[in-house]
């Protein structure tokens, strides 16, 4: 790895230390803010639909691309992390990010809506807020990584907490494009002088930190199944997983539009549903530092598969408000599960590339699931097939789970003691 000339050295006795707390404090605030990019597209969905005179899942293409740009562009960034540091693709994806919401101000088709969302705001922008960010702070952490490493990746629901309500109150104020306008001047007055809190290096891979300082548990794999396999696996339950998460999370302003509830109201129930995500990430962060991530995912799961049929029977204000929040705090806990078995069984050295590949996969399935649950609407002209669907995937999701934890569980019984 390249040192930052512009700081000291950074030991491994750094791991866990005040400076790492706080670096995680401006991590969540840099996530937070560069997230926007995952969920006001998603708001003016309903809008972009009657600009442009398009179908729903028409409507609901540049979601798709922008989380396929978010995937790719979380890979892309994550390698680029682990060469030069956080630094260089936070500043490259926040010009990115600016770029991307005013070009997409000015589109005239939904084609060009699209390219500007997929290519600048989800490949270049706002992926370098996600997926470097967490290995970022894994890096940074040993006893207390589950915890901190579900703080990290809590930035992306703090995001689709606050800004789905400030996004759709612009829209009513303003419009959606100067709606555009004021997230991209927003994002590059923030994004550039708080990524300066993130120069410093962190500690290389944690070389010397002692063996008894690591969690327990973490042993190779090897003799159980191979790294290959448990990437291949991992990839699959980040996709299959968030296939699920989609449906309500991508379509639940517009499936509240169609109840008549309101735009409004669905924008609420988005931020609901993500501030008890942020709820559910930490607690089963602490959950997976003393069960470990694999049963912590299959518990995760098996939770968002049961509140993702709630949403069946009831489609009144006040129950949905309820499921909603439930939802919350029954799929915030998966992803960063993906993040804590990578660290477990790889080497810090690959984390980020490992992390962004496995993160992407989960941002993929958001991208398939919101276009999926579209077209099956067109198709339909009802979401009921639609969250029928991402119970199956979810389902698919459980069965990697059990499996992971029937292969490994018994190298990992260890690691479900607290170090």
């Amino acid at each position: 790895m390249t040192t930052d000339s512009r700081a000291a050295p950074v030991t491994a006795g750094e791991a866990d230390s005040p400076y790492a707390w706080y670096r995680l404090a401006m991590s969540l605030l840099i996530s937070m803010i560069g997230g926007v990019g995952l969920w006001s597209v998603v708001v003016t969905l309903p809008a972009v639909e009657a600009e442009f005179d398009v179908a729903r899942g028409d409507a609901s293409l540049p979601y798709t691309a922008t989380m396929i740009g978010f995937a790719v562009g979380g890979i892309m960034m994550g390698r680029l992390a682990d060469r030069f540091g956080i630094l260089v693709p936070l500043r490259f994806g926040t010009v990115a990010l600016a770029l991307g919401y005013a070009a997409a101000s000015q589109s005239t088709s939904l084609w060009q809506y699209t390219l500007a969302h997929g290519l600048l705001v989800g490949l270049l922008g706002s992926s370098s807020t996600f997926g470097p960010i967490i290995s970022d702070v894994s890096l940074w952490f040993v006893r207390r990584r589950g915890i901190a490493v579900a703080i990290g990746a809590s930035g992306s629901y703090m995001a689709g907490t606050v800004w789905p309500p400030i996004i759709q109150h612009l829209i009513d104020s303003i419009g959606w494009r100067d709606t555009h306008l004021v997230v991209a001047a927003f994002c590059f007055a923030t994004l550039i002088p708080l990524s300066a809190a993130l120069r410093r290096r962190p500690p290389s891979t944690l070389a010397s930190v002692p063996p008894s300082a690591e969690p327990r548990g973490g042993a190779s794999m090897a003799s159980t199944m191979s790294p290959a396999a448990l990437q291949t696996l991992l990839l699959i339950a980040g996709l299959s997983c968030c296939v699920a998460m989609a449906m309500p999370q991508v379509h639940i302003v517009a499936y509240c539009a169609d109840l008549g509830i309101g735009t409004a109201r669905g924008a609420e129930m988005l931020s609901l549903m993500l501030a008890t995500g942020v709820v559910s990430r930490l607690a089963f962060g602490g959950i997976s530092d003393r069960i470990g991530p694999l049963k912590a995912l299959l518990l995760s799961s098996g939770l968002q598969a049961l509140s993702l049929l709630l949403f069946l029977p009831f489609e009144g204000l006040g129950m949905l408000y309820l499921v909603s929040a439930l939802f919350g705090l029954s799929q915030g806990g998966i992803v960063p599960t993906y993040a804590l078995i990578v660290r477990q069984f790889f080497p810090p050295a690959e984390a980020g590339a490992r992390v962004g590949l496995v993160l992407s996969a989960t941002l993929l399935g958001m991208a398939l699931g919101g276009w999926m649950s579209g077209a099956i609407y067109d198709l339909t002209l009802s979401y009921q097939a639609a969250f029928l669907n991402g119970v199956a995937w979810n389902i698919l999701n459980l069965a990697i789970a059990a499996f992971l934890l029937l292969k490994l569980g018994r190298r990992l019984s260890l690691s479900s003691s607290p170090a």
